[in-house]
């Protein structure tokens, strides 16, 4: 009788940590618009216009499209899990490495890295009702130079 017991406990906790895994998953996927007018950027800094997360077998894929103050358009692509350790960008010149950490089921950390180095750090909060995302960054420029950003998305 304890045998089914345990066993069935497990079977229980292994349910809830796919179910807790599967919302965070499922509140970030999507495509995620930036909402312009209630953002806040330093000066020169590239806004990421749209953000898709998406299922890529057992991870997640962002891809990033954005504009620099140029006008030339910008983008990137990682995939990996959110489990705080690193993968690799590619497509963006000023990072070649990311981390998400999932910190409960509507806030993950963010840590941008380029040459082992870390050059952002941030933090995602998706609202309560799953439309729109608050998106806290910081960091130091190529120019050495700092900045806080704060990026307002709505989901399409």
């Amino acid at each position: 009788m304890k045998a089914k017991t345990m066993v069935f406990s497990l079977v229980v906790c292994l349910f809830a940590a796919l179910v807790c895994f599967a919302s965070q998953n499922d509140m970030n996927l999507g495509t995620w618009k930036l909402n312009h007018e209630k953002s806040k950027f330093a000066p020169g800094a590239t806004k990421n216009t749209t953000v898709v997360y998406e299922t890529s077998g057992d991870n997640i894929k962002v891809t990033v499209k954005g504009i620099e103050v140029s006008g030339n358009v910008v983008g990137s692509e990682w995939t990996g899990k959110f489990d705080g350790k690193e993968y690799p960008v590619t497509g963006d010149p000023t990072s070649d490495a990311r981390s998400y950490e999932v910190v409960n089921d509507r806030v993950m950390k963010l840590t941008i890295k380029k040459d082992g180095k870390v050059t952002v750090t941030g933090r995602i909060t998706i609202a309560p009702d799953g439309k729109s995302r608050t998106v806290h960054t910081s960091g130091v420029d190529a120019n050495g130079k700092k900045f806080k950003n704060v990026a307002l998305y709505d989901k399409q």
